[in-house]
């Protein structure tokens, strides 16, 4: 069903926008393994779409003028990102909580480590909040590896982004930075971001360059953190102290 019939049908005003990902599944032709890939990705909304005659239009230019994002020549298949690649009957997802009133002054590194995924959660959400975007929290037990997705509606720059928080006292290991970009690859996300109370070694850096892949430190989330209002803290020496004793 075309966007134009399903904006039509919207009588009671429910729907704002959509999002269409197109695509193909084929054979690989360098491994002859079958592969489906996204070929073509669009959002629109309704208010802006309902005003355009598409009886009139030139089918390239508007795709343009919407901002959609396709290969240079689709008989190429060259695969692309999708805008947003959102599954809404994801199991995984509960219900968050706010935390945040209660961090001021807290060393983080001696917080739960499910609250500090509520708080990752939490602190993100205003973080993308100008863009329109979506935070959810996964079940521990069963996150894949995920702690939350962060959809962004963004035609430019959004999508799905993983989210791994680890509140660690010592050096996150490359093998963590391996294993987000595995469940990037996997869950078809378009980013992965890692959180961490302490640091990452040079070959984590090394391993993150040119993937799509952020590391922010302790440092980067006290910065996060103080632009939104929180006054926490994170002292890794304390934490070492009162976890061995």
């Amino acid at each position: 069903m075309c966007k134009l019939c399903i904006y039509s049908m919207d009588n009671l005003g429910y729907i704002e926008g959509i999002v269409f990902n197109g695509y193909l599944t084929d054979i690989n032709k360098s491994n002859g393994i079958e592969e489906t890939k996204c070929l073509i990705s669009l959002q629109t909304e309704k208010s802006k779409f309902m005003k355009i005659n598409l009886g009139n239009v030139d089918a390239k230019l508007c795709f343009k003028s919407l901002k959609g994002i396709a290969g240079a020549k689709l008989s190429d298949l060259v695969a692309v990102a999708p805008i947003i690649n959102i599954n809404n009957s994801d199991k995984r997802f509960i219900e968050s909580r706010e935390i945040g009133n209660s961090i001021n002054g807290y060393n983080l590194a001696l917080m739960h480590w499910e609250d500090f995924e509520y708080l990752i959660r939490e602190v993100f959400e205003k973080e993308f909040s100008k863009e329109g975007a979506e935070v959810k929290i996964t079940q521990a037990s069963r996150d894949g590896g995920v702690d939350a997705i962060i959809f962004d509606p963004d035609p430019i720059k959004g999508g799905k982004y993983i989210v791994q928080a680890k509140r660690y006292t010592n050096i996150v290991g490359v093998s963590a930075v391996r294993d987000l970009y595995g469940t990037v690859m996997n869950e078809g996300a378009s980013k992965g971001i890692l959180v961490t109370t302490s640091d990452y070694g040079r070959d984590s850096y090394e391993f993150a360059k040119n993937k799509p892949i952020t590391l922010l430190n302790g440092a980067n989330l006290l910065h996060i953190l103080e632009k939104h209002g929180y006054e926490a803290r994170i002292d890794l020496s304390e934490a070492k102290i009162y976890m061995n004793s």
